[in-house]
Formats: structure tokens, sequence, C-alpha cells
């Protein structure tokens, strides 16, 4: 397999993490983001979006999004629960991760990392609304050590990508016991590798 990659992308790392885990072997195939002139050129039969990640399968096939990455990788495995009310409660906390998390917590992060955070005047909102997203994770939390079920799955890579470098972004998680208890659980599961590796 191939993965089409940006190191610094928590939707990339998503993908990294779970092949690892999942002790699959892949090729890095990196991808500077901020390029976009050669974008078409080796993404546009890949996914028509443009974006990464993307997952070259062996025989040639192309997965984007990396959620979707996520579902496919896990089935028929210990990552993606058989009952199908927990498999939809997965899917309700990727979709809650791309809906309300991501686009608040990660971009500004990104914002942040880039030094472009002034530059954006949405970016108090979308601050206000990824303190929103933690605030829910929180509430969800309190009391469990999962997002679904009593195991760690897909819904807690997906939403652990952008949360434990959240600091990056400038968000304090301090005040929030249950996230922090939850990410200590999720670095300390077997294969866990850290968005630098």
């Amino acid at each position: 397999m191939r993965l089409y990659d940006s190191a610094p992308s928590g939707n990339c790392y998503k993908a990294r993490l779970l092949l690892t885990q999942l002790d699959i072997p892949f090729e890095r195939w990196a991808v500077d983001t901020r390029q976009r002139e050669r974008r078409g050129e080796l993404l546009g039969d890949k996914n028509p979006a443009l974006r990464v990640p993307v997952l070259e399968l062996d025989d040639g096939r192309h997965l984007a999004e990396s959620n979707a990455i996520l579902w496919y990788l896990a089935g028929g495995t210990r990552y993606l629960p058989g009952d199908p009310f927990e498999q939809a409660k997965t899917l309700q906390w990727m979709f809650f991760e791309q809906y309300d998390h991501e686009p608040n917590v990660a971009v500004v992060r990104h914002r942040t990392m880039l030094g472009h955070l002034d530059d954006h005047p949405d970016s108090e909102q979308r601050r206000e609304r990824g303190y929103a997203a933690l605030g829910a994770m929180e509430r969800h939390l309190d009391g469990l050590e999962y997002f679904v079920g009593d195991r760690y799955s897909i819904a807690d890579i997906a939403l652990y990508a952008y949360t434990h470098v959240a600091d990056e972004g400038g968000f304090d998680l301090a005040d929030y016991p249950a996230i922090n208890a939850w990410l200590d659980r999720v670095a300390a599961q077997p294969g866990h590798i850290t968005i630098d590796d």
C-alpha cells in the first residue's frame, strides 16, 4: 500500500496510526500541501478533491478522506465494533469530528503554525467553536474510557488526531480532565506512534 501523506496533517496521521497499529506495511509518499501547482498532476486521478490523505491499495484502487480510510482499514478488526448500533455510534463521532472538531481545532492549529491566524477574520469564531467541540467531548467522556463501547476504536483515532496537538493552535486543555485521561489511554495503546513519526 502507498499513503499519499503530509506529515503535520492530523487527517494523514489518522491513517498512519491505524496502518501501524494493524501492522500493515505501507509506503509514505510525501505531499507538500502548501504547493498547489502539482496537486492535479499528483492526485487528480486518485482524489478529485486533490486532498491528502489518499490510500493506494495494492490492486491500484484509491481511497480518499481520512475517516473513509479508517473505516475501510478497520473492517473486520478490533478497531471497529461488530454491533450495528456501536458502528452507528462510531460514525456519529467520526461525523462530529469532521463537522464540529476538525474545521475549528485543526484550522486554528494550521493557521497558527503558519503564522496566519490574524489574517483570517473568522479565527476567533473558529477557536470558540473548537472549545465547544472540546466541551462536547469532555461531557461525553466523563466516566467513560473511550468514545464508543468499552474499547479503543477508530472513533478514538479520528478524534485523537487533532485533539492531542490542539495546544499547537493555542487551545488550553488544562480544564478538560476527562479528555486528558483519554489522551493518555490512547497514547498507551499498542503500536501507538506520534504525529512526528
